[in-house]
């Protein structure tokens, strides 16, 4: 099965990015910077999801980036498939913050059980056909909205979204221009996909 050991996010300071992801999410493994001045304005097309047990969590974690520096596109509320809300870190990248339960169980542990990234595509059955035959397995699919991904325990989950629906869905203008300033690090590549998302191999990337 093919799995995404972590993502690389391409940043103006790697140092403060790294600061903010430790303090915000306590996050290291999984995602990972390096410098990159390559133009990007507007929306990048992808975002990076926490999934959590509970709204506490939730709370706590959109809480704690907002301390960190993010910005809040969305305040955590409660919807029809949960409880979530959206930040954006300070070198851009947009976050989703979000758990299934509209209860809580207990009090706020930050415990992280998911993170998903959600690549927004043009062609969703083109995009689904070429990951298909890049060795992905479909796990969920619902026709020409949402695809996702089979890609191991303990790894970054993979799922395809319409672009103009994910920005939609964060609350951002669907338009952007430049770089994604993203790099997915798996076992399988290197290639870069048809809304030119790059992937590289985990050991090319396991030294950042």
């Amino acid at each position: 099965m093919t799995s995404i050991a972590s993502v690389t996010l391409e940043v103006d300071d790697p140092a403060a990015a790294r600061r903010f992801y430790s303090s915000a999410f306590g996050l290291d493994r999984q995602v990972r910077v390096r410098a990159s001045e390559a133009p990007a304005a507007g929306f990048r097309g992808f975002t990076l999801s926490l999934v959590v047990s509970q709204p506490a969590d939730v709370n706590a974690l959109v809480d704690a980036a907002v301390e960190a520096g993010a910005a809040t596109l969305k305040p955590a509320a409660r919807s029809l498939w949960g409880y979530g809300g959206v930040v954006q870190a300070p070198d851009g990248t947009i976050w989703q913050v979000a758990s299934s339960s509209k209860k809580d169980t207990g009090p706020a542990t930050r415990r992280i059980d998911e993170i998903v990234l959600l690549l927004g595509v043009a062609d969703m059955a083109g995009s689904k056909r070429f990951y298909v035959e890049h060795g992905l397995a479909v796990a969920k699919s619902f026709g020409s909205k949402y695809v996702e991904f089979a890609t191991g325990s303990g790894s970054v989950k993979l799922a395809l979204y319409k672009r103009r629906g994910l920005a939609k869905l964060v609350g951002v203008a669907p338009e952007g221009t430049g770089s994604h300033r993203l790099t997915v690090n798996g076992d399988t590549g290197p290639f870069t996909d048809p809304d030119g998302f790059a992937w590289a191999t985990a050991s090319e990337t396991a030294s950042l």
